[in-house]
């Protein structure tokens, strides 16, 4: 038997959980306090050909709100650093894009001129030879293309380079 008068032994276990909840509540807001230093991540879009493909967060973005010309055609010049697909020109380019960006609405670009109507499906497919051809003002080995979210005005880029194969 215990030593302990009675009803002792029921405080001790309350005492117990009681500093476990406590304990808890402190790492949940450590957490909170941790997750609220980093960056929101952006919307993310995708570009697929056969089995291989490519994603990436916005050049610019401002969290779905309007981006001004100034802003929009600055990150377009800083975009150095765009991941790469290879397309073979009998192969379809699959592009898919987040729901906020479908939401909103948007459109590809190539080489920095409109390419396709705007659209707010979250996935659409091109036929790659469309991205290596005169007839469509895209010529040449390596083309880069831009989704943009929003139409007049721009509220996101996303940058990507397609070499021909």
């Amino acid at each position: 038997m215990t030593t302990l008068p009675r009803g002792e032994a029921a405080d001790v276990h309350r005492a117990a959980r009681r500093r476990r909840a406590v304990a808890a509540a402190g790492a949940v807001c450590a957490g909170l306090l941790v997750l609220s230093a980093c960056d929101k991540p952006t919307p993310v879009s995708t570009v697929t050909v056969g089995q291989d493909s490519v994603n990436s967060e916005a050049l610019c973005y401002n969290d779905g709100n309007a981006l001004d010309a100034k802003s929009l055609a600055k990150c377009a010049k800083n975009a150095g650093d765009i991941k790469s697909i290879t397309v073979d020109t009998d192969e379809n380019v699959r592009f898919g894009v987040d729901p906020k960006i479908a939401d909103a609405g948007w459109t590809i670009l190539v080489n920095g001129r409109q390419f396709t109507e705007s659209s707010k499906k979250t996935y659409r497919t091109i036929p790659g030879s469309a991205f290596f051809n005169a007839q469509y003002g895209t010529q040449g080995n390596s083309n880069t293309v831009s989704i943009q979210m929003g139409a007049n005005p721009a509220k996101g880029l996303w940058s990507f380079k397609l070499k021909k194969a």
